[in-house]
């Protein structure tokens, strides 16, 4: 018996669209994640000089803080633009990052550059780790309300806040010596070249477990993104799940800005990458974009400032830069009809 061939079935274009887009995804994921290995991989082999095992052993130090800080950041990020419903809002609009340097100034000001250099460097990780985390959880605590329009309440405090503290540390900082001030800048210059390698541990598992608590409420993120009344209609809990969220990422922001500094743009570039690369909307499949754009950026952005340009520029400068060009277009693209 001759077998019939069955011509192709004509679908609609907007049903072959849907059914290409988890392959697209598992491809795009991939891409990202083969990028994120190639920069771990040139920046910890490429153009060694001098000791091998003293480059191993100290760029290996530098990727790990490069990684775990792109990682964090990247998914933070990420998760606070969804639950604020805004792609152009980092978690540094709730003064993560002037918090930092304002704690760096009192303790410069209060015991001097000699104590606080001096200091074990673990004590003054989980000061600043513990002070944004505290001030984080106490901001949106007060604030958030059970009412929709207190996360705009919530942002705008937080940029009120974040000029306060800004105020706070430059009156602070004319108060400093010279030698004093020379110190403060180096405490709160974001810096992956020295990093202790036991504040790494710690960041790490922080990351990790502040990570592992995100990825209940990353479905539950995925109904969020629709809107307040739309996740209240379909039986989520949304103040619970944006309470819940806000408290992961101030956790991952305070740790990596602990770690080594605010880097004010990386978490707006991270994010914005994986929505622009990944045509999804599930946030395990974003938050896992994030991470790699994270890691990509971080890495590459190093690489380039020290080994390609020769520390003629910082990480920070780069970022800032790209970031700054990026927000404004972010900011055209929102206002554009």
């Amino acid at each position: 018996m001759t077998a019939v061939a069955t011509p192709p079935t004509t679908a609609s274009p907007a049903a072959a669209t849907r059914d290409e887009r988890p392959a697209v995804v598992r491809r795009r994921v991939a891409v990202l994640a083969a990028l994120a290995l190639v920069a771990v991989l040139v920046y910890q082999f490429a153009m060694v000089t001098g000791s091998w095992s003293y480059a191993m052993d100290l760029r290996l130090r530098q990727v790990g803080a490069l990684v775990v800080v792109g990682v964090a950041t990247g998914v933070a990020t990420l998760l606070f633009q969804t639950v604020a419903n805004s792609r152009i809002l980092t978690p540094g609009v709730m003064g993560y990052d002037s918090l930092f340097v304002l704690v760096q100034t009192l303790l410069v000001w209060v015991f001097g550059s000699a104590v606080v250099v001096d200091l074990d460097v673990r004590v003054r990780f989980l000061l600043d780790a513990g002070v944004m985390t505290a001030f984080g959880l106490l901001l949106f605590r007060w604030v958030f309300r059970r009412n929709s329009r207190d996360l705009f309440v919530l942002v705008l405090v937080g940029v009120v806040l974040g000029t306060l503290f800004t105020s706070l540390t430059l009156f602070a900082s004319r108060l400093l010596s010279p030698s004093d001030y020379l110190t403060l800048q180096d405490l709160t210059f974001a810096s992956f070249n020295t990093v202790d390698p036991r504040l790494l541990s710690i960041t790490a598992a922080i990351t990790v477990v502040a990570i592992a608590a995100a990825v209940p409420l990353l479905r539950r993120l995925d109904v969020v993104a629709l809107g307040h009344d739309t996740a209240v209609t379909l039986g989520v809990d949304y103040h619970r799940v944006v309470n819940q969220t806000l408290a992961v990422v101030t956790v991952l922001v305070a740790a990596s800005t602990a770690l080594v500094g605010p880097l004010v743009f990386v978490g707006l570039i991270v994010a914005n990458i994986a929505r622009q690369v990944l045509p999804t909307y599930r946030h395990r499949t974003l938050a896992l974009g994030a991470a790699l754009a994270g890691v990509i950026v971080t890495v590459g952005g190093q690489f380039v400032a020290s080994r390609l340009l020769d520390f003629t520029t910082t990480l920070t400068v780069c970022v800032n830069l790209v970031g700054g060009l990026y927000f404004v277009w972010l900011l055209l693209r929102e206002v554009s009809p």
